[in-house]
């Protein structure tokens, strides 16, 4: 897993203003570039643009069952270091977060063991933080 490059993904967000102050001060993204239709992120390294649309009222999330859950798709997220990712989760915890699915272990004690949590941002785009016990199982079947 080295020399991962960073990805870019834009995502739409109909409240610029509430989104741009959840992923800086909730998530602790550090702020780039910006206009008043767009705001850059550094993501855990990675680059996220919130951009303004207007919002859909009938913006409905499609779920799919996983391992006795609701999995909201779309979502994106980034996979994080194990100890990273127990620190950010306690951290959102503590800020209040509502999880669409609190942070739990997948696979435990098998191969692909991981964490994984979801939550909504202020404009209802799903998120997904995982972390592997062991990252070059990443892929594994």
């Amino acid at each position: 897993m080295t020399n991962i490059t960073p990805f870019h993904i834009a995502i739409p967000v109909y409240n610029l203003a509430e989104c741009r102050k959840f992923y800086r001060e909730i998530l602790n993204c550090e702020e780039g570039r910006s206009s008043d239709q767009w705001v850059d992120f550094n993501l855990f390294g990675h680059q996220l643009v919130i951009h303004y649309k207007p919002k859909i009222e009938t913006k409905n999330l499609h779920h799919n069952p996983v391992d006795g859950h609701s999995v909201p798709v779309p979502h994106y997220g980034v996979v994080l270091p194990w100890n990273t990712f127990q620190t950010f989760a306690e951290e959102l915890k503590a800020k209040g977060i509502q999880f669409i699915i609190e942070p739990y272990i997948r696979f435990e004690g098998q191969v692909g063991e991981q964490a994984t949590m979801f939550f909504l941002d202020p404009a209802g785009n799903a998120l997904e933080f995982k972390s592997f016990k062991d990252i070059n199982q990443l892929f594994a079947k």
